[in-house]
């Protein structure tokens, strides 16, 4: 048994498993891919903190800039806990390695990011969540050479183990020898990253399925603000491949097919840094209204000059010309908005705990609250280093405090006996239909503009796909590398997410960050639905309520840009 388990190895499962080795724990990591194809990898254009390098700064206006970024839904204790301790993590980063750039004087560059009162973005040219990716594993590896620390490379988390009311474990399948096998530990850390393959078009890699949520939705957790889907404004068209903030940071602009600056109309002090739901809505209103190409908008960075592009954004040019057939220096990018971060998540306290004792959530699974109704870019990104880095310690003292027998075998015998059912079935749909339909029907129906009539007609797609889930089947019955069984189960986390989504939309009748409904309910409610949302699963579906925001020092006030 190790004294800490971590399930997931991107930039929040790695930052813990360092922080609990270097507390004394006996660490365990369990990943369904190899850690440095975790989608943590995929960040492009950097990472928030007040250093003010390049302008004057300070953590208290990071604090106020995130809450008004939020539309006053994020907990301002957490907030300030985030951004107070952010720069402390950025220079233990600069002194693992992390190659940033840096500005003429020598300092880490800082580029202005949406809605962000001062350049406070610290990169790595257009690279950031690589880099950062790879110093963090390269930590990882120093510390298993001195030991004990163990990753379980390619093992696919499947169910929490709770026993007396403790987590005690996850049940895993072994993807490269078959079967399954119980991880056990005295904590356990959940870093599994998001859910973005809930949509057809989504910036997220194919390995983004909702595990933890769907894990501890199913375990008797509480999710929180799971109606918060944020649409990233720049995804390339037609492949929805990300192109990073970094871009207009740098100075680029959003263009319509009659090469108008249209941001000028929705945000005329932000234009395109302002937050990403009003680019997102503003870019959607233009193609809505027939003033885009082929269901897109245009991003012209040629003003900016081959030598800027090539130095400060090369990766997004090289992602443009391979994938868009496009070079930047001689022509617009075509982008569209496309479903890229999930505000929501596993509800937990501001050291990653959740309501069960020894489990605790941190990175895009988790829910702390920091973003609340929409996340601003860069923010992500610190939250995986600072909120990895503070669940990766408490679970590590909690550890250090316990006595834990042994879990039970039960956990899983219960899960051979589930797995031994869906093997056996011979007859059924393949997992694949069903979730391309799942894919298309959400982006239709609970995309950046939400629709009552919408919502409500993807509730009884979401009844029919579930019906037919019942009898997937799974035709590949071998035990090595077995896409097809972890597929199936991947499915499964993917509808249960998809109808805490839209359940909790459909109950929230007003329009705040990322959740717009035009229609219906175009304005912020605060006096009704300044609260989060709150989800269980009971008796076999989702059950909502809600809880008060925590409030520190500010006071909703309408946003603009």
């Amino acid at each position: 048994m190790h004294d800490v388990v971590v399930v997931g190895a991107g930039c929040a499962g790695m930052r813990a498993a360092i922080e609990a080795f270097d507390a004394g724990a006996d660490v365990g990591v369990v990943s369904k891919l190899h850690p440095t194809r975790s989608h943590s990898g995929a960040a492009e254009g950097g990472i928030n903190a007040a250093l003010g390098n390049t302008a004057e700064d300070s953590p208290e206006k990071h604090a106020f800039d995130t809450v008004k970024g939020s539309d006053y839904l994020g907990d301002q204790d957490a907030i300030e806990i985030f951004t107070a301790e952010a720069p402390g993590d950025i220079y233990q980063l600069e002194h693992w390695g992390c190659v940033f750039s840096r500005n003429e004087e020598g300092k880490l560059a800082q580029r202005p990011f949406g809605a962000a009162g001062s350049p406070r973005t610290v990169f790595s040219a257009d690279i950031t969540g690589h880099v950062l990716v790879h110093v963090l594993y390269e930590q990882l590896m120093k510390r298993m050479a001195q030991g004990p620390m163990r990753v379980y490379e390619e093992y696919f988390a499947w169910k929490l183990v709770i026993e007396d009311g403790r987590c005690v474990g996850v049940v895993c399948w072994d993807l490269v020898r078959g079967g399954l096998e119980l991880v056990a530990g005295k904590t356990v850390v959940l870093a599994t990253g998001g859910a973005g393959r809930i949509f057809r078009a989504t910036t997220n890699a194919y390995a983004c399925t909702g595990d933890g949520m769907a894990m501890a939705l199913r375990a008797g957790l509480p999710l929180k603000d799971m109606e918060f889907m944020q649409f990233h404004p720049t995804t390339l068209y037609p492949s929805g491949v990300l192109i990073t903030e970094g871009c207009r940071g740098e100075g680029g602009y959003l263009i319509n097919r009659d090469g108008e600056r249209f941001m000028a109309k929705y945000a005329p002090n932000a234009l395109e840094l302002a937050s990403r739901d009003v680019v997102s809505r503003s870019e959607t209103t233009e193609i809505e209204a027939g003033r885009g190409i082929n269901g897109s908008v245009l991003l012209d960075l040629r003003h900016l000059g081959a030598e800027k592009i090539l130095t400060r954004l090369p990766g997004s040019r090289e992602l443009a010309m391979t994938f868009a057939g496009v070079d930047p220096i001689y022509d617009p990018i075509p982008v569209r908005p496309g479903a890229h971060y999930h505000m929501g998540g596993v509800s937990t306290d501001n050291w990653g705990a959740t309501e069960v004792e020894g489990l605790y959530a941190a990175g895009e699974v988790a829910c702390v609250s920091v973003h609340g109704a929409n996340r601003l870019g860069g923010n992500s990104l610190m939250e995986t280093i600072t909120f990895g880095r503070r669940a990766g310690r408490a679970a590590a003292e909690l550890a250090a405090t316990q006595r834990a027998p042994e879990p039970s075998d039960a956990a899983l015998t219960d899960a051979q006996g589930e797995l031994a059912r869906l093997l056996g079935r011979t007859e059924g749909e393949r997992p694949w239909k069903i979730r391309d339909e799942l894919g298309s029907s959400m982006l239709e129906n609970y995309g950046v503009f939400r629709y009552p009539d919408r919502m409500e007609k993807q509730l009884e797609i979401l009844a029919d796909l579930y019906q037919r889930y019942e009898n997937v089947v799974v035709e590949d019955k071998g035990d090595v590398f077995n896409s097809d069984l972890t597929q199936a189960i991947e499915l499964g986390y993917l509808l249960d997410l998809a109808w805490v989504m839209v359940q909790a939309g459909l109950a929230r009748r007003e329009s705040r960050g990322a959740h717009s409904r035009p229609s219906d309910f175009p304005e912020r409610d605060d006096e009704s639905f300044l609260k989060h949302s709150i989800t269980r699963w009971v008796d076999d579906r989702p059950v909502l309520s809600y809880e008060e925001v925590r409030m520190t020092k500010w006071q909703p006030e309408v946003r603009s840009y």
